[in-house]
Formats: structure tokens, sequence, C-alpha cells
């Protein structure tokens, strides 16, 4: 009777390395486009704030808006030394990814009798906006914007 000889540990181990590098390999095609695309996003949700958004908002002071540093996961609302509408101070929830698509869709749909009159009609336009927000609202992000002042 024919016996099937296993695979020795040694040629396991050899084949190892190979099979490794090929997932990693595999795994770069799907994990590293979706991280630079992030930081193409929030590169193009820099350039977009700057353009349409500091006419009112800073991100290191209140202007017309108040501040925009850390609205990501702030409650509404609530950004210190600004005079927000009633509405908008008794708001009760915090800032997230939909409720600032709703806010930058069309601010009255979220919060009616608020004080702002702005919108961004494209939805691209709008997630990278919000991705840009998102990014300033990290804890890494945090920690430089304070670790700057």
């Amino acid at each position: 009777m024919d016996t099937i000889n296993p695979v020795n540990q040694t040629d396991r181990l050899k084949a190892c390395p190979a099979a490794v590098t090929s997932l990693m390999l595999l795994l770069s095609l799907f994990v590293f486009p979706k991280i630079s695309g992030a930081a193409e996003e929030a590169a193009q949700g820099k350039q977009l704030f700057e353009k349409r958004c500091t006419g009112c908002h800073s991100l290191d002071r209140n202007k017309e808006g108040p501040n925009l540093a850390g609205v990501y996961g702030r409650q509404a609302g609530m950004a210190p030394g600004f005079n927000y509408s009633t509405a908008l101070k008794s708001a009760h929830f915090a800032w997230d990814e939909q409720r600032l698509e709703k806010w930058l869709t069309d601010t009255q749909s979220l919060v009616e009798d608020n004080n702002m009159d702005f919108h961004v009609p494209k939805p691209d336009e709008r997630a990278a906006l919000i991705h840009y927000l998102k990014s300033l609202s990290s804890p890494q992000a945090s920690a430089s914007n304070q670790s700057a002042r």
C-alpha cells in the first residue's frame, strides 16, 4: 500500500513567506487605495473649506459662524463663545456624518429657524467637506492643534 508522505514542517515554513507576501499584495490592492482615496478626499475637503466656508467660519476662532475645529462629535450649538440661534442651542445631538450631510444639504431640514442660510448642492463636495471636518476632530488632530497654539 502506497502512503502519501505528509509535507514536512520545513516545507510548510518555506511556503509560508510566499503565501504571506501574496496575501499582503492582495490586501494592498484593496486597503492602500482606500487610504490614498481618503487622503485625497480630505485634501479636496480642505480646498472646499477654504474656498466656500472661510467667509463665515474659521478653524481657530468664531466669526459670523462658529469655529469649526473639532465640530465633528461636538454637541450642536455648543462652540465656546459663539452666540447661536435658539434653535441650535436647543438641538440635542452631536455632529456626525449623517447630521453634517443633512445640514450641508439643507440646514432647515435638520434644525428649523437656525441662522445659517447656506448649502452645498453636490454630494461629493459634501462628503469631502465632512471628511475634512472629521479629520480635524480626530484625537491626533486635536493634540496637534493644541500643541500648535
